[in-house]
């Protein structure tokens, strides 16, 4: 079984089962309707290989929001621009990944930000060791993480921190020198219970 398989047989095995999905804060719903907020898509692209990996990407110190932050290539839609499309120009624009080496698994549950975005992971595959150019503007360098390590549960830790006066609540996880938190953990760990993997 390839390993596109096996992620769209753990999809389709976890939406069978009810998710545990997450907001902005582990300890509140945010009842906010998704049409307030703004519509975005990343790429979850994991490497095809034995011990399968996770492509993300350190973001540069002098973005606007989320800067020096790990996440994900990906950002908000273009009008008329689905999750999917825009997750694949995301990911070419950010980290010269070519859409043509890209298989597609599926899109996963939404997620939704303390800072206003509704966020469509795309589950995909690609070719392990493509050579991948981080965009100078957006993205300071590229990495990869074993999936199996993001999933581990014991690697998923509750943190808090105090944002715009209050307590938040969310996860992370350490990565020899990387610090994988907020939206982007909280995704990875929505991934990890959905697959079941």
């Amino acid at each position: 079984m390839t390993l596109v398989e096996r992620l769209t047989d753990a999809l389709d095995r976890g939406r069978r089962t009810t998710p545990v999905l997450l907001t902005g804060d582990l300890r509140e719903l945010d009842v906010r309707d998704d049409a307030d907020l703004t519509p975005a898509a990343v790429l979850v692209a994991v490497t095809d290989r034995e011990r399968p990996g996770v492509i993300l990407t350190q973001r540069t110190e002098t973005l606007r929001k989320h800067a020096g932050q790990v996440a994900f290539p990906g950002g908000r839609l273009d009008p008329g621009e689905t999750a999917i499309e825009a997750a694949l120009r995301e990911a070419e624009e950010e980290v010269a990944l070519p859409r043509s080496l890209v298989r597609l698994v599926g899109e996963v549950d939404r997620y939704r930000t303390v800072t206003g975005f509704t966020v469509t992971p795309v589950l995909a595959v690609v070719p392990p060791d493509v050579p991948l150019v981080p965009s100078e503007a957006e993205v300071a360098s590229v990495f990869e993480v074993p999936l199996d390590f993001l999933f581990d549960p014991d690697n998923q830790v509750e943190a808090s921190a105090t944002w715009q006066g209050r307590e938040r609540h969310f996860y992370e996880i350490r990565w020899a020198d990387r610090r994988i938190w907020g939206a982007t953990a909280a995704m990875i760990v929505n991934l990890s219970r959905r697959l079941a993997w």
